[in-house]
């Protein structure tokens, strides 16, 4: 059974670093939860390092920059690491081909703008479906749209034999009050209908990677048993880090909150029964990140 805890400061003496997922732990896709930006604040001023390890599909610049309209404070991390940097990585490196057909909203063309560390980066077009070599996926065209609505144009992938890049393995996340489909939801159809989708976020290995160098840019020899992931994704941030093989503390007010029905905490016997469908076992669970 996952220990429910009631402050973030019960436990962080063992832990000298953090993993943080970012929608529904910092904030909410709109505004900064106060509790979280203090916790990772007070964390901080004790010597720790916070590095934000998120599946959003923008560059890092992108995501710092979105998180200052938040309102998150510059003091509460250190260094982020982004689905979208691992995804851009491979891309460029060849892995769908130069010519991909582009499935994402206009906000999230800067992940085609060139890596500068990068050596003979493989040169990317944009073309139409009928003439790409590879798919990229940062989201829907539609973030409210049915993912089932893309099935005639995976059936046609799928037939070329199109790999998809997924730059986003989230399946939903919560705008506020609204719930939205990610790009998560498109590859898992793709998965479903045949088609090979490739994982770069949580809960895959490559955006763990990414953020371990985030974290060892920051100096010192960090190991395993003293990193904790924080994050409200039962099967991204959870499974992730239990594949990692680093401790894990659940969020359960974000996407799972009514099933645990978490109000300030969440009801042990409905967090009990949620964790044992999901066949996940956090080693912590709070309400909110506080």
């Amino acid at each position: 059974m996952s220990s429910i805890i009631t402050s973030l400061s019960e436990i962080s003496d063992d832990y000298d670093a953090l993993f943080v997922d970012l929608w529904g732990c910092v904030h909410d896709g709109v505004i900064a939860f106060p509790a979280a930006n203090e916790a990772l604040t007070q964390y901080r001023k004790k010597g720790g390092k916070v590095i934000f390890v998120t599946n959003s599909p923008k560059p890092r610049v992108g995501v710092e920059k979105q998180l200052t309209g938040f309102g998150v404070s510059p003091d509460a991390w250190d260094s982020i690491a982004t689905s979208g940097d691992s995804a851009r990585a491979a891309m460029f490196q060849g892995m769908i081909g130069s010519k991909v057909y582009f499935i994402g909203e206009p906000r999230d063309l800067p992940f085609f703008e060139p890596l500068k560390f990068l050596d003979n980066p493989e040169p990317i077009q944009k073309v139409p479906l009928e003439d790409a070599e590879g798919i990229v996926c940062t989201g829907p065209f539609d973030s409210t749209a049915d993912p089932e609505d893309m099935r005639p144009t995976f059936l046609f992938a799928k037939q070329k034999g199109l790999k998809l890049l997924c730059a986003n393995p989230d399946i939903v996340v919560d705008r506020g009050d609204v719930r939205e489909w990610c790009a998560g939801a498109l590859a898992q159809l793709y998965a479903e209908m045949g088609g090979e989708s490739l994982y770069f976020g949580k809960p895959h290995p490559p955006i763990y990677n990414l953020a371990r160098r985030r974290l060892a840019a920051l100096g010192g020899n960090i190991s395993l048993d003293r990193i904790l992931a924080i994050g409200d994704g039962i099967q991204t941030d959870i499974s992730g880090a239990l594949g990692e093989g680093i401790d894990s503390l659940f969020i359960s007010g974000g996407l799972a909150k009514e099933e645990t029905k978490t109000t300030n905490q969440p009801d042990a016997k409905s967090l009990s029964d949620y964790l044992i469908d999901q066949k996940q076992a956090p080693r912590f669970t709070i309400g909110y990140l506080q």
